[in-house]
């Protein structure tokens, strides 16, 4: 069920209803109400993959009680490991059986050797990687004693089936979530109102710029070979704006929508392409996933202390994990280490903490310097994309190789003059909020209520006359 979709405007008001209404007196039954709307959200696009969702829940609550129960080191980490096995072996299964096969066939034909393994048409569960994360990351904190365990099943399936979040996150933290669940909400109508706003907001970011930009990017890479090296340089920042206006909108609607129920979830994107360097893009980017793996394996490796080498190698492998979760394609790994690349003379030379704070945190515009420092690493980010967007690596390298062209200083071949003032529009407005947890937060006591409707109209308006053609959100196959 797509945000962005008849079905789910009329699914939100019902399970609304029925939660504020009907069930608003009674925590338990809303808890319940609130996995049987995720279970329902999640079988509208295949009820099959339910019993894995069932059967996670099922392994990681056992294994927290257990833990609870156990002080011997080597039974903890046994159940420990348990929980990664159960839930890193679905994810490996789903999503890179056929990476790792296809790929074996390939090792084996360069030797000469002709081999023809028994195929699978495996379907990826939508949303696996980000709720798998979510209910490890609870086993992980429980073992560590950084978390006492849950014995409330519901409150638990709640929080790995989440609806708001469950395929596309935020990925969430136990010792945010799941302590929310055990409280009685009230009805918090500023909170609502804020949740309708970010929604709003979130929509206006995937129908109008993404959608729109979705189309052109396809339209460019798709036939890539017969476009000037202009036009391939807006092809990737279309695609950069594409995904950006996808992943954050729908970072904002589950925000939103999750206000409406009272809960409260993490910040998922702090204006990433305002940033001045690779670690300040980190800091801003899917931060849900960046600080998961910066807690849960950059760390525990040792993160930036140590040697020199210990450093390098610790970069390298959180960067080509987070490309290997992102997609089982040589693309995403080498999207990955390219940007391992891009942090690594940061690191070394002390220069990754450096951007901590907003830019141009006490002026309107920025400096000369920080603008040269934005376009640098958006330039940086956009060739990174290429990667993340072709097919495979052989279509990456010669896209990249068709810019070195003298068409490059020629006018692209597309341009579609209605996209170009989107963008410039929301590029606009999310500067003007970018002190801000999404860019309109601050409207709500900054103008006057006639100034506020007239800007909502506005941009509901442009959602419903100018929104593309509807595409899917790209991180639910992730």
């Amino acid at each position: 069920m797509l945000f962005n979709s008849i079905d789910f405007a009329v699914f939100l008001p019902i399970v609304f209803i029925l939660y504020w209404f009907v069930l608003g007196k009674h925590l338990k039954y809303q808890n319940v109400l609130i996995v049987v709307a995720s279970y329902v959200f999640y079988g509208w696009w295949d009820w099959r993959f339910l019993s894995l969702i069932l059967f996670s829940t099922l392994v990681d609550y056992a294994v927290g009680i257990a833990l609870s129960k156990s002080e011997d080191t080597t039974k903890r980490k046994l159940l420990l490991w348990l929980s990664i096995i159960v839930n890193l072996g679905f994810l490996g299964f789903f999503k890179y059986y056929n990476f790792f096969l296809d790929n074996f066939i390939e090792a084996f034909s360069f030797f000469g050797r002709d081999i023809q393994p028994n195929t699978l048409n495996i379907i990826l569960p939508v949303g696996i990687s980000f709720y798998t994360f979510q209910t490890l990351s609870y086993t992980i904190d429980v073992y560590k004693r950084q978390l006492e365990p849950t014995k409330n099943f519901i409150s638990f399936a709640a929080f790995v089936s989440f609806f708001p979040q469950l395929v596309a996150g935020p990925i969430e933290r136990a010792s945010n979530l799941l302590p929310q669940f055990y409280v009685k909400r009230h009805f918090d109508y500023n909170k609502a109102v804020d949740g309708l706003r970010q929604i709003l907001w979130g929509l206006f970011k995937k129908v109008v710029i993404a959608d729109n930009c979705a189309y052109f990017a396809n339209v460019i890479f798709d036939g890539y070979e017969t476009y000037s090296a202009s036009t391939l340089v807006l092809g990737a920042v279309f695609f950069a704006f594409q995904i950006y206006g996808d992943f954050s909108g729908y970072s904002d609607i589950a925000i939103g929508v999750s206000k409406l129920f009272g809960f409260n979830l993490k910040q998922n994107f702090a204006t990433p392409y305002f940033s001045r360097d690779m670690a300040e893009f980190w800091r801003r980017w899917h931060i849900s996933l960046s600080t998961w793996f910066r807690d849960y394996l950059y760390i525990p490796l040792g993160g930036s202390k140590g040697s020199k080498g210990n450093q390098i190698r610790n970069v390298f492998i959180i960067f080509i994990v987070s490309g290997f979760w992102h997609g089982a394609n040589w693309t995403f790994i080498f999207w990955g280490v390219l940007n391992a690349v891009y942090f690594l003379p940061l690191l070394l030379r002390n220069k990754n903490r450096v951007h901590t704070n907003v830019v141009a945190q006490n002026s309107m515009l920025p400096t000369v310097k920080e603008l040269l420092q934005m376009l640098l690493t958006f330039g940086l980010t956009v060739l990174a994309w290429v990667f993340f967007r072709a097919e495979n690596l052989p279509m990456a390298f010669d896209y990249i190789a068709r810019i070195a062209d003298l068409s490059l200083f020629t006018m692209p071949q597309v341009r579609p003059t209605d996209l170009f003032i989107f963008i410039i529009l929301f590029l606009g407005i999310e500067w003007a909020g970018r002190r801000n947890l999404y860019a309109i937060e601050s409207l709500w006591f900054k103008y006057p209520k006639p100034i506020r409707l007239f800007i909502y109209y506005s941009i509901a308006m442009l959602i419903f006359l100018f929104g593309g053609k509807t595409q899917e959100f790209i991180y639910f196959q992730f």
